[in-house]
């Protein structure tokens, strides 16, 4: 907490609702993220649609 609310800036909200891959993220912490194959994301939006 001392490091997200001192090196970041975070506000106690922005902290509580961040995750720990994001704090992670934020602090350099993660080298590189992957996403999603095209393929995989396109079969998680036929089978879950926005309505």
């Amino acid at each position: 907490m001392q490091v997200a609310f001192g090196r970041l800036g975070w506000s106690p909200a922005v902290f509580w609702s961040s995750t720990p891959r994001e704090l992670a993220a934020a602090l350099g912490w993660q080298k590189s993220a992957t996403g999603l194959k095209r393929s995989v994301l396109e079969r998680m939006m036929k089978r879950h649609p926005d309505r």
